[in-house]
């Protein structure tokens, strides 16, 4: 009886574990991650691309981390990302082992509060607010009051940019406050009258059309728009860059391929860049 017992327990207990193995699959299939950092004027955009991605590949999940183009560039190289995103072009010594792959273009604009009454600089002007030679607004058609100089952290290309248009070098530059983001720098001189940020083109345009009160400056009497950018008038216009080794996974490459892809364009274009297909 006890050995009779024991094997009817065996056979459930395979039974069991037989139905168990075929089930589990299906219930929990396997997730792939494809991890993308770096730039954080690229990041909104690249996280909506992914939820639109992960609809249409189901089992696939987008992980998009900020910190900079610096990051994204040292991420892709380190392996620690799939992708890395910088709102630049690749120097030189990067492309020795990477590959960037433009998927929008973008500019970078001065934004002062829509209550400033300056409309436009020079870019003398720029150079001397930044360096701490013009220090009070009332110099160049503004109020009587100081000009609160917002700068951007180290590693972002939005930095580097402006660095190397107006041939300054960061240590000159004598900043009030320091950001990291172009929402951190848009969120202070909306706060702020008195202030003033270089930020993306494109952020900037999105936010002052819902509302939030800055405004773009004209540089040297161009306008900062999108226009101005995709037509070449603009001085600081950058490429939106995909950045992977030379010999990337199989699904980073299906992901870049399909930011570039016309399914996408109206996610570029709601976000405020240049699309490729502009």
């Amino acid at each position: 009886m006890i050995a009779l017992m024991f094997h009817i327990t065996l056979l459930l207990t395979l039974a069991f574990t037989s139905t168990g193995c075929q089930e589990s699959p299906a219930a929990n299939p396997p997730l792939q991650k494809l991890v993308i950092t770096g730039s954080s004027t690229l990041a909104p955009l690249i996280a909506d691309i992914g939820k639109q991605f992960e609809t249409k590949h189901p089992g696939i999940r987008i992980d998009v981390q900020t910190g900079g183009s610096s990051r994204g560039v040292a991420d892709a190289r380190s392996g620690i990302a799939h992708i890395g995103m910088a709102s630049r072009t690749l120097y030189e010594q990067e492309t020795v082992d990477l590959v960037g792959i433009t998927i929008a273009q973008d500019g970078i604009g001065l934004i002062v509060h829509t209550d400033n009454p300056v409309t436009n600089l020079t870019t003398q002007q720029v150079k001397e607010i930044y360096t701490g030679k013009i220090r009070d607004w009332k110099t160049i058609g503004g109020q009587d009051a100081p000009i609160v100089v917002v700068n951007k952290a180290e590693g972002r290309a939005t930095l580097e940019i402006f660095l190397q248009h107006f041939q300054l070098i960061n240590s000159a530059i004598k900043a009030d406050v320091i950001i990291g983001d172009n929402e951190h720098g848009i969120k202070t001189v909306a706060g702020n009258p008195l202030a003033i940020a270089y930020v993306s083109i494109g952020a900037a345009t999105y936010d002052a059309s819902v509302g939030v009160p800055i405004k773009l400056l004209q540089l040297d009497s161009i306008p900062a728009s999108l226009t101005t950018v995709q037509n070449g008038i603009f001085p600081l216009s950058r490429p939106l860059t995909l950045v992977t080794t030379k010999h990337p996974h199989a699904l980073a490459q299906t992901f870049i391929s399909y930011s570039r892809s016309p399914h996408v364009q109206h996610l570029v274009t709601q976000h405020a860049f240049i699309s490729l297909a502009s």
